[in-house]
């Protein structure tokens, strides 16, 4: 099941994955659709910018 967080503006947005860079590194993103969404990793949390409402992840 995928991670779903809603922001203070009400709009949803779905957690997912994909492989970038050269060094195959995993860039975590969010996006309104749930296309391929993922679980929450371990070792992250989720924070929220306070300007725009745009969630994103840090490690803990």
């Amino acid at each position: 099941m995928a991670y779903e967080h809603t922001n203070s503006k009400g709009t949803k947005y779905f957690l997912s994955s994909t492989l970038g860079g050269r060094n195959g590194k995993i860039i975590y993103f969010f996006s309104k659709e749930n296309k391929k969404g993922i679980d929450l990793p371990q070792g992250y949390l989720v924070g929220e910018n306070p300007l725009t409402g745009l969630p994103y992840l840090k490690k803990k």
